[in-house]
């Protein structure tokens, strides 16, 4: 069957791989409809993931129906649904998966970073990380794992309606925390520094937006919100100004939710850590209550989800956009191959 392998040197190939066998006893057959591009993928094909293999089979935002189930599968599991997956792996033995947080399990394998991923036309997988997706179509369903990171930076934050939430950086994992955040009736300013990324913000429940490259950053936050700055700021980057910026506008007594991987290190003025009495969280990955979270979002049909979309492609299509990411990283909300 056919699949697609990146290495970090931009290389892509289309390769044939061996069709999976019927499902054994616990394990359920996909066939893949539609698989998501993420931040993760473009940064493997720029040699710039240390995490991920080389070369590596991507694929970890899925939209599927399931083909066939093994015995012992759950009977709310049946052939025909439209389902996602959860994509991480635990280990069952570490602090963070004896504190039952095993979306932070220390040996954690995502699909398609660690181990091969869904990048293909089938895949087998244990019957407990599938996630049926009610009455979602595929495409839509693709969606909901890069969303899902969000919605679990919000639940990291502890956002309540009282708040004014700060995202900075408005990709899909962004666009996330942005509808989480809104969803609990929180006042949500987004920022940017593409203006068409922050129209769709406030399409998706952003009250005010900032654009951090034409504005001054620290005098339109002290006007949003009465000179106290924002209770929240979720870092959904990953850059040395993006976590700086956290620090330095959130207010006193506030949560920092950290999602972004900064490419190197960064320096804080450590004294805001403890005047401020700051709460700095890390956030990383999603729990099935995450997923649950978005699918029901979705299901309200409120969402944007073509604007969502940039580019719908098949997998020989793939190097040729792949090659285009990495020359307009900007404008990139989410790629799907259809498989």
């Amino acid at each position: 069957m056919k699949a697609i392998q990146i290495t970090h040197n931009q290389e892509l190939n289309i390769i044939d791989v061996e069709m999976p066998q019927s499902p054994l006893a616990g394990e359920v057959l996909l066939k893949l409809c539609y698989v998501g591009f993420c931040g993760s993928d473009i940064n493997t094909f720029m040699g710039r993931n240390t995490m991920a293999l080389n070369p590596v089979i991507p694929g970890h935002e899925i939209g599927a129906v399931i083909e066939a189930v093994g015995s012992g599968v759950p009977e709310t599991l049946k052939p025909g649904m439209v389902v996602t997956c959860n994509p991480y792996t635990n280990c069952g033995k570490c602090a963070s998966c004896r504190n039952m947080r095993v979306n932070a399990c220390e040996h954690n394998e995502t699909l398609g970073v660690q181990r091969n991923g869904a990048m293909k036309e089938y895949i087998v997988l244990p019957w407990e990380k599938v996630i049926p997706a009610g009455s979602l179509s595929p495409r839509t369903t693709a969606l909901v794992e890069p969303m899902s990171v969000g919605f679990h930076a919000v639940s990291r934050a502890q956002v309540t309606d009282i708040d004014v939430v700060m995202v900075i950086g408005c990709g899909m994992v962004g666009m996330g925390a942005i509808v989480r955040s809104a969803m609990r009736g929180a006042t949500v300013i987004a920022a940017d520094i593409d203006d068409e990324k922050l129209a769709l913000a406030k399409k998706m429940g952003a009250a005010y937006t900032v654009n951090t490259l034409a504005e001054d950053v620290h005098q339109r936050l002290q006007e949003i919100t009465g000179g106290f700055g924002p209770d929240v700021v979720i870092e959904a980057v990953g850059s040395v100004p993006t976590y700086q910026m956290a620090i330095n506008e959130v207010a006193f007594t506030g949560r920092v939710a950290c999602i972004g991987y900064a490419k190197s290190e960064v320096s804080f003025q450590t004294k805001y850590f403890v005047q401020k009495e700051l709460d700095i969280r890390g956030s990383r990955n999603a729990q099935p209550s995450d997923f649950r979270a978005v699918i029901n979002y979705l299901e309200r049909g409120t969402c944007p989800v073509d604007s969502l979309i940039t580019k719908e492609i098949c997998p020989e299509e793939a190097l040729e956009t792949m090659r285009w990411w990495s020359e307009n990283p900007g404008k990139v909300f989410r790629i799907l191959v259809k498989f």
